[in-house]
């Protein structure tokens, strides 16, 4: 049994305004649990509480792995895999706004938006 508590009522709220201001709408978010090597150096697991939501084509999941300790990453199949360019965060707010700004720059480079483009310069639909 994890000792970590589980996400809490302000944690929730921090991730779904984050997620309300990136897309402009509501999105769904769903408690789960993970296992997770929190020492990469000894095999054993600890279940830690995340937060897992779908959007533009990527999943994401954001973990507890203390008090105000937080990892995540996004992910489009076990193949593709992304994180951030920090392992953990000790800032719910900061561990959201960097995978979210993360995964749009990914998503940037695999359109191959660059700065200072045009909206002719992507195409019909500037996608």
């Amino acid at each position: 049994m994890s000792t970590i508590p589980d996400f809490n009522d302000a944690e929730r709220w921090v991730v779904e305004s984050a997620l309300r201001e990136r897309y402009g709408e509501r999105v769904p978010i769903e408690l789960a649990d993970a296992e997770v090597r929190l020492d990469p150096d000894t095999p054993a697991l600890t279940t830690c509480p995340t937060i897992y939501w779908t959007a533009r084509g990527a999943h994401f999941v954001i973990l507890k792995v203390g008090a105000d300790r937080y990892r995540c990453q996004f992910f489009y199949s076990a193949y593709q895999q992304y994180g951030t360019a920090r392992a953990e965060y000790d800032e719910l707010a900061d561990c959201v706004v960097s995978l979210l700004r993360a995964q749009a720059d990914h998503e940037k480079e695999t359109h191959g938006v660059q700065s200072g483009m045009a909206r002719e310069d992507l195409g019909e639909d500037g996608e």
